[in-house]
C-alpha cells in the first residue's frame, strides 16, 4: 500500500514539474520576444507650446439697462383725445405722443388773459392817480399785486395745457402703448415705456478681492444667448462707492455702444473684465493637458533613443496651470515656447514610449 502511494506521489509531482517548467519555458520566450520587439510605436497629434500676449480677465455676469429709461405717466387727469404714436417705434425728443382734452384748461386760460390786461389796466391808471395824489399808495400796492396774480393765473393755465400734451421727454424707442382713444387717464396712469437705445448700461459685480484690478476705462465684453458667440465690446463707466456687505461684492457700470438696437434693456449678459495691460505667457491647446489629483501634466516630445536608435520618445511632464481661454490654457511653470506637447493619443502613452507625429487630424 505504501508501495503504492509512493508511486502515486513520484507521478503527481512528475506532471506537475512538468507543467510549471513549461509554463517557465514560455514565459521566457515571450519575454525574450518582447525584448527583441521593443515598445510600439504610438501615433499621436501634437501642438507646439506657444508664446503670446495676454490679458487677465473676471468673469462676472450683468444686467442691462437703459442709459434713460422711463414710463411716460399722466400727470392731470383727462380723457385721451389723440394718439399720435406706434408701439415700438422710435421717436425723437419733444416729438407729441398723447393730447388729453385741454378745453377746459384753454377756456380758464381765455378768462385769466382778459383779467391780465384788465388788471394792468387798473394798474395803469392808478399810478398816473397816484402821480396826481388822487390815490393812496396802498391802492397802487394792491393794483400791482391783482396785476401779478392774473400774469401767475395765465402762466399756470399755459403749464397745465403744456402738461395735457405728452411729449417724448428724450429719443429713443417706444415699447407698448397703455392707453386708449377716449379712455380717461387718472394722474400716475401708465401709458408708455421710453427706452434710449444707442448706449446700454451693463451692471455687474467684481470680488471685493478684484477691486484693485478695476479702473474706469477698462474694457469689457459682453455676451448674450441671442446673439451667440457674439461679443460686444464696452468701458467700465464707474465703480460703486461701497461695498455690498451682505454679498462682499462692488457693483460696477460699463457702458456699450447698441447703434443697431440689437440688445435690449433688461437682458441677461456674461460680462469678461480685461485687465489693463497684457502680458506675455506660455500657452498651450487645453487638450493638451490631463487633469490628475497629484497634479496637471502634459507629455512632452522629445528626441531620445530606443534600442540605441533615435527616436521621438514622449515624456510625461507636470505643469502649472492658468487662465483658460477660447481652447487655450496658460502654463506657469514646467513648460517652455517652443516646446512640442500630443494635443490627441495620450491614453495609450507612458512615459519613455516612442511616438510618431499625424497632425492630419487635430482634436
Amino acid at each position: 500500500m505504501k508501495k503504492r502511494m509512493i508511486l502515486v506521489a513520484l507521478i503527481l509531482a512528475l506532471v506537475f514539474a512538468g507543467i510549471f517548467g513549461w509554463k517557465a519555458f514560455v514565459n521566457h520566450k515571450i519575454h525574450e520576444f518582447m525584448a527583441a520587439r521593443g515598445m510600439p510605436v504610438v501615433t499621436v497629434s501634437t501642438a507646439r507650446a506657444k508664446q503670446t500676449k495676454w490679458r487677465d480677465h473676471i468673469r462676472s455676469v450683468g444686467s442691462l439697462t437703459a442709459i434713460q429709461g422711463v414710463t411716460l405717466t399722466a400727470q392731470l387727469p383727462g380723457i385721451v383725445t389723440a394718439i399720435d404714436f406706434r408701439s415700438g417705434a422710435t421717436v425723437r425728443a419733444g416729438a407729441l405722443l398723447v393730447q388729453v382734452n385741454d378745453e377746459p384748461q384753454r377756456a380758464k386760460l381765455a378768462y385769466d388773459q382778459t383779467q391780465t390786461r384788465l388788471a394792468f389796466a387798473n394798474l395803469r391808471r392808478t399810478r398816473l392817480l397816484f402821480k396826481e395824489k388822487a390815490a393812496s399808495r396802498a391802492q397802487l400796492d394792491s393794483a400791482i399785486a391783482s396785476y401779478h396774480g392774473s400774469q401767475a393765473n395765465v402762466a399756470g393755465d399755459l403749464a397745465a395745457i403744456h402738461e395735457l400734451a405728452l411729449r417724448a421727454p428724450f429719443s429713443g424707442v417706444l415699447g407698448i402703448r397703455q392707453v386708449n382713444l377716449g379712455q380717461y387717464l387718472a394722474p400716475g396712469a401708465p401709458i408708455v415705456d421710453l427706452q434710449s437705445s444707442g448706449s446700454l448700461y451693463v451692471n455687474f459685480t467684481v470680488p471685493q478681492v478684484d477691486i484693485a484690478r478695476v479702473r474706469v476705462g477698462q474694457k469689457i465684453e459682453v455676451s448674450v444667448d441671442a446673439f451667440g458667440h457674439r461679443r460686444f465690446e464696452g468701458r467700465v463707466h464707474a465703480i460703486d462707492a461701497t461695498v455690498n456687505p451682505a454679498t462682499r461684492n462692488v457693483l460696477v457700470q460699463a457702458i456699450v455702444p447698441n447703434p443697431r438696437s440689437e440688445l435690449r434693456p433688461g437682458m441677461f449678459g456674461r460680462v469678461r473684465l480685461f485687465g489693463m495691460h497684457a502680458r506675455r505667457v506660455v500657452v498651450i491647446p487645453v487638450a493638451a493637458l490631463a487633469y490628475n489629483t497629484y497634479g496637471d501634466t502634459v507629455y512632452v516630445v522629445v528626441h531620445g533613443t530606443v534600442k540605441g536608435h533615435p527616436h521621438l520618445v514622449a515624456r510625461q511632464t507636470v505643469v502649472a496651470v492658468g487662465h483658460e481661454r477660447h481652447g487655450l490654457v496658460v502654463v506657469t511653470h514646467g513648460l517652455k515656447a517652443g516646446q512640442t506637447v500630443v494635443t490627441a493619443g495620450q491614453v495609450k502613452l507612458r512615459s519613455g514610449m516612442p511616438v510618431a507625429i499625424n497632425n492630419a487630424v487635430q482634436p
